[in-house]
């Protein structure tokens, strides 16, 4: 895609048999002071394992805690406030990125956490059917980001060189006859109007042009004076080469434009179910 970018032995002693201290390891999380920590929902009425993949300095092993045919995928940690570092975001995405390999999934916030399994399963009884819900919703579907830039003082160089007024404008103020303030003033109010108007252009094409090959779509606040989209869209599984297809015509459409692919991704964006959850403050003391 032209200037597109694509964005994870024990031994046998000889000595007589003699009662020994049960290793920490093997104690109920709760008698050790842990709690749970959630990374997803998926359907799952048999137990999982995802290996020792989780939060910690020594990545947790991670499994999951039932109700029914649904299921809490989650790891034992301490009952904490989570720092949003880089190391603990990344742990709680290659989570979620691993469980999505093989089940749809519903992502929980970073730093969800529960004092015990009884309140995992107590949350999966209560919510069950809007969980039930939106795992339907969300079957064999996955999100991407779309994220669109430009150069904007080469588009302004465009829109100077196109518009009569800005080109005029631009020459009374290069020619300092005077004072240039309202000349200037205009200017800008132009230069602004015209990068707005192209803006809300390009988007309005870019969606069109992906409409037919994603479930939906969310249009989230660009991030500095570069970026003009940034955008998520809900792909079925089916239409994943269809989308990034699409999306490389597109970058081949608009030559001045950059655009940045990632995913796949859980639906962060589709998922809406808000939950009153029991954090680790409350064991805080």
């Amino acid at each position: 895609m032209p200037r597109a970018q694509k964005v994870r032995n024990r031994a046998v002693g000889a000595s007589p048999p003699r009662r020994a201290l049960r290793p920490a390891s093997n104690r109920p999380a709760a008698a050790r002071g842990l709690g749970k920590y959630v990374y997803c929902v998926i359907q799952s009425s048999k137990p999982q394992t995802f290996g020792p993949i989780g939060l910690g300095a020594q990545p947790a092993p991670v499994h999951t805690v039932h109700h029914r045919d649904i299921a809490a995928v989650v790891s034992d940690t301490q009952i904490q406030l989570h720092d949003p570092t880089r190391e603990n975001v990344l742990a709680h995405e290659r989570v979620n990125e691993t469980v999505m390999r093989k089940f749809t999934v519903i992502p929980m916030s970073f730093g969800t956490v529960f004092k015990t399994e009884a309140d995992i399963e107590e949350l999966l009884r209560s919510a069950y059917e809007a969980f039930r819900e939106v795992l339907a919703k969300m079957a064999d579907k996955l999100e991407f980001g779309v994220k669109v830039l430009w150069d904007r003082d080469e588009m302004v160089r465009q829109i100077e060189a196109e518009e009569e007024e800005v080109r005029w404008l631009r020459k009374q103020i290069s020619s300092e006859r005077g004072s240039t303030y309202l000349a200037r003033m205009q200017h800008g109010r132009l230069i602004d109007r015209a990068l707005q108007s192209r803006s809300e252009r390009y988007l309005g094409e870019i969606f069109e042009r992906l409409r037919d090959v994603s479930v939906a779509s969310r249009v989230n606040k660009p991030i500095g004076d570069r970026m003009i989209v940034n955008a998520a869209f809900l792909v079925s599984r089916d239409k994943e080469a269809a989308f990034s297809a699409r999306l490389e015509d597109l970058g081949t459409r608009y030559p001045h434009l950059t655009f940045k692919f990632t995913g796949p991704w859980p639906p962060y964006n589709f998922v809406n179910i808000r939950l009153k959850l029991e954090r680790a403050r409350e064991a805080t003391p």
